[in-house]
């Protein structure tokens, strides 16, 4: 599948991979301050953001769409983020696709399986009735029974967009993700990688517990953890400069 992307900056690749519900948007201005060192690739994966829909979503699906991506850009020594999903993609093309690779950042997502846990956004997104709203906020009133964050919902509902006058429609595919939800939270292959890897975590996440990390040590031997403090999932978001520090020193060293 050819992947939808954009870019900023020259230099090394930089490929940033989006998690669950989101899209490249969500990366802009982290990509802007990374663009003063690298050439920044932000990566809409398939079923979500300006790629296109399929009818299956393993991670073996998105790592394969990555790798054409990787050899339609002729990319080499790339350095690899991924938030959530796209944090098992980044880790299941690691695995895959070794030789492309220079190094590895994963934010806020283990190896593991997990259990289900987007029920109620399941749920919310579902009844949304798009053939009966004209807003985006009559979507976060269907929505607001499901989703009690309206930081969450704000961030779902940047998946509507205007197809037609009069006419919202979604960027994501959420037939297919809730009914291949099994396979976005199962746990990795085995498969050991030698790639030096940088794990963030917010403190406050329950992605990466303590006793999660011999096992996440075991694939991957040359890896580090960073917590930072006061922050939750979207640590990119809840403390930014924090994040953009841990991952520069990781980088630049």
């Amino acid at each position: 599948m050819k992947l939808h992307y954009r870019e900023i900056g020259e230099g090394q690749p930089f490929v940033i991979l989006h998690g669950l519900f989101g899209y490249s948007d969500n990366w802009q201005t982290h990509a802007k301050k990374l663009a003063d060192y690298y050439r920044v690739i932000l990566v809409d994966q398939r079923n979500h953001g300006h790629s296109d829909w399929a009818d299956s979503h393993t991670y073996q699906d998105l790592a394969n769409d990555l790798h054409e991506l990787f050899i339609d850009l002729k990319l080499e020594k790339v350095i690899l983020m991924g938030h959530s999903m796209g944090g098992k993609t980044a880790m299941r093309f690691a695995q895959m696709f070794p030789k492309t690779l220079s190094k590895l950042i994963i934010v806020d997502m283990g190896t593991k399986s997990y259990p289900m846990h987007h029920s109620e956004i399941l749920k919310g997104l579902e009844a949304i009735d798009l053939n009966l709203i004209n807003s985006r906020g009559e979507a976060e009133k269907m929505m607001e029974p499901f989703v009690d964050s309206p930081g969450v919902r704000q961030f779902l509902l940047k998946n509507l967009y205007w197809k037609e006058k009069g006419k919202l429609a979604w960027r994501m595919n959420i037939d297919v993700l809730s009914r291949d939800m099994h396979a976005i939270l199962q746990a990795l292959p085995k498969d050991e990688v030698m790639i030096p890897t940088l794990f963030i975590r917010g403190e406050m996440s329950n992605y990466i517990l303590d006793e999660d990390w011999d096992d996440i040590e075991n694939q991957f031997p040359d890896s580090t953890l960073v917590s930072i403090p006061n922050a939750g999932h979207w640590v990119h978001a809840e403390a930014p400069n924090e994040f953009m520090e841990s991952v520069l020193g990781f980088c630049l060293r």
